[in-house]
């Protein structure tokens, strides 16, 4: 038998579980000698009276021993002669796709156009300290994706998708913390991601399946509406039966190699605007009523929505005790995203500040048919590259300059390593995206008293947060109509956004490969 209960605890308690366990079978009101175990199965953090603390679901076990749930990895099987399967990105879709297909007695073989996690250090130091961008092994390019090196941050809303709980499962069984069972924002950290990467590549290869890196996809063919095989860095050539498409949303020349192809894809709606570095100090203050925090309570984070008119204006992937980072995919664009570490302990908190961009507002740019949105993105990245030195460096206002169009003198102190310059951002970026910012920026100041500062930095260009592309596919059998055996996948096809639900359509396309390969 299973009791669930609520508690509150202050932060200085959080940590001493035999001061929960006994406060928790107080509460329970049920005879300490029948309890068998006090498990607590999630964890808040509630900051809205005058002092913060912690509330916490607890099971209680009564008059049974709980039998402990057998790994996931133990369902794993050798798939090594078995029927294969093509994934085209590391990233965590292709990644959990091949996982799950591996459970389900299918061979994933995986290309990936960067680098192993490891080696993808070299290039973010070169992008870092250098300005150097390397197309293939960035920010966004490499396995893992471009979740790994920015924050591992696991929050999503999509629990009607999937089985996040086993995505989880997982990422605790190849290395993170069990914390993340518990908590309610969940993160791992750009610093412990990579081990935990590098597990889940040895768990795909000590069961059979294959992962090829420094390998991009540069052509395919279609006989008969059916994928039929697949080209690896112009020269080297695999025939397929079904292809799993996993290459997130920065991936343009795929999209532009789908068209040549005459496979359908879709305009779709994104989002565009900038990054916002505050003191982390001061988002304690409001956030808290405490700087500093006490030592038991995590860097505290915002999350800020309002309307412009018709249109969004929203914090996306805040990064409390985080860094701003360069993310640009190719030379000549400048685009920043942001991160943290494990321990959030960055004297910083940052936050893209974006504003939802449609159809309507791309009307110079509708020539370009589906790839509207994605040449408004690429030339609003490339304006904001052309007004520095050529460098990584990228333009700022303090945040009240901005507002007030007004050129800052200087500008407050910032974790973006490659440097800021004062700049006019509200004459660098397009009108509409500016003034949508602008007001947003003034509402989030009322709702969120501190917020509107001049300690703040702005910083210019957050522009992927999504991709500004769709490629479509059936609703039950998953795949494309033009191309039978061709699944679109995850963030780059325009049904994730973010490591978690990433990986969950990942899992639910390899089941559909399944079902694909039962039924051929």
């Amino acid at each position: 038998m299973v009791k669930q209960i609520e508690l509150k605890v202050l932060p200085e308690q959080i940590n001493d579980f035999p001061f929960i366990r006994n406060k928790a079978i107080q509460k329970s009101k049920v005879r300490p000698d029948r309890i068998e175990e006090v498990k607590v199965i999630r964890r808040s953090i509630d900051a809205r009276g005058a002092r913060p603390f912690y509330r916490l679901r607890v099971n209680i076990i009564i008059d049974e021993i709980a039998a402990p749930e057998p790994a996931l990895l133990h369902r794993f099987q050798d798939v090594s002669d078995r029927s294969e399967v093509a994934i085209i990105g590391a990233g965590p879709a292709g990644y959990f796709a091949a996982l799950e297909l591996i459970e389900l007695g299918l061979k994933p073989i995986l290309f990936e156009r960067g680098k192993a996690v490891r080696e993808r250090r070299r290039d973010l130091r070169a992008i870092q300290q250098f300005g150097e961008v390397n197309p293939h092994s960035n920010y966004c390019f490499g396995e893992g994706g471009a979740g790994t090196y920015s924050d591992g941050k696991l929050y999503t809303r999509s629990h009607k998708r999937g089985n996040i709980a086993k995505t989880l499962q997982l990422l605790v069984e190849h290395g993170a913390n069990p914390d993340i069972l518990v908590d309610a924002h969940p993160h791992i950290g750009s610093n412990k991601l990579p081990k935990i990467v590098s597990n889940i590549r040895a768990s795909i290869q000590q069961h059979g399946g294959q992962i090829h890196f420094n390998s991009l996809m540069t052509d395919f063919s279609v006989r008969d509406k059916k994928i039929r095989s697949i080209v690896i860095n112009d020269s080297e050539e695999y025939d397929v039966q079904a292809l799993i498409l996993a290459t997130g949303h920065s991936a343009r020349d795929i999209f532009h190699l789908l068209h040549r192809h005459k496979i359908r894809i879709e305009q779709k709606p994104f989002a565009l605007g900038v990054r916002i570095e505050h003191p982390q100090a001061l988002i304690d203050q409001i956030q808290y009523n405490q700087s500093p925090r006490e030592k038991d309570l995590p860097a505290s984070s915002y999350r800020l929505a309002c309307q412009v008119g018709d249109r969004g204006v929203y914090s996306f992937c805040m990064c409390p005790g985080g860094l701003v980072v360069p993310a640009a995919t190719a030379p000549g664009e400048l685009v920043v995203n942001g991160m943290s570490l494990s321990r959030r302990d960055s004297p910083y908190a940052n936050s893209g500040t974006v504003t939802s961009i449609e159809t309507a507002d791309l009307k110079p740019y509708l020539q370009y048919g589906v790839f509207a949105g994605l040449k408004f993105q690429e030339s609003v990245e490339k304006a904001v590259f052309r007004y520095g030195d050529g460098s990584q460096k990228a333009p700022a206002q303090r945040l009240t300059d901005f507002v007030n169009r007004q050129l800052s003198t200087d500008l407050s102190a910032s974790s973006y390593i490659p440097g800021l310059y004062t700049a006019p951002l509200h004459e660098i970026l397009p009108d509409f995206v500016y003034e949508r910012l602008q007001k947003g920026i003034r509402q989030f100041g009322q709702k969120m008293k501190g917020y509107y500062t001049e300690e703040a930095n702005v910083i210019a260009t957050e522009s992927r947060t999504s991709s500004p592309v769709r490629i479509p596919r059936d609703r039950e059998t998953l795949m494309h109509d033009d191309a039978l055996g061709l699944f679109p996948c995850g963030e780059g096809a325009g049904y994730a956004g973010g490591i978690i639900s990433a990986a969950v359509d990942g899992q639910n396309v390899a089941r559909a490969v399944a079902r694909f390969y039962s039924t051929a």
